[in-house]
């Protein structure tokens, strides 16, 4: 999701799973004035959900802004028989360790259900 598909998507209903994991922060005086703002124009959505939303949001959009470092290997060719090089940046290990997270985070969730 991007930053600017976020007014859609709290005027809609969200969706999803939640860790139990908290997480505290201290905001400056300027981005907390903006969440109150915020939170006027949607006073169904709590503080806590908006920035989850706005979080999320970034943490999708990031993935897709790292840089594409082009590797030595062939991985795929595209439908026009140019070949397609592994990527060598940021984007296969954050891949990578997004799945190790979840699998960490899905272990737990059967734990706490057991």
């Amino acid at each position: 999701m991007k930053i600017k598909d976020l007014v859609g998507y709290w005027d809609k209903h969200a969706k999803g799973r939640l860790t139990r994991d908290a997480c505290f922060m201290a905001l400056s005086d300027q981005h907390h004035r903006q969440l109150e703002k915020l939170s006027a124009l949607y006073p169904l959505k709590s503080s806590q959900d908006l920035i989850l939303d706005l979080i999320s949001a970034a943490l999708d959009e990031i993935e897709t802004e790292f840089p594409y470092v082009q590797g030595d290997q062939v991985v795929a060719y595209d439908e026009d028989g140019f070949e397609i090089y592994e990527d060598k940046g940021l984007t296969p290990e954050f891949v990578r360790l997004s799945q190790k997270h979840i699998e960490r985070l899905k272990a737990r969730q059967l734990e706490s259900v057991a």
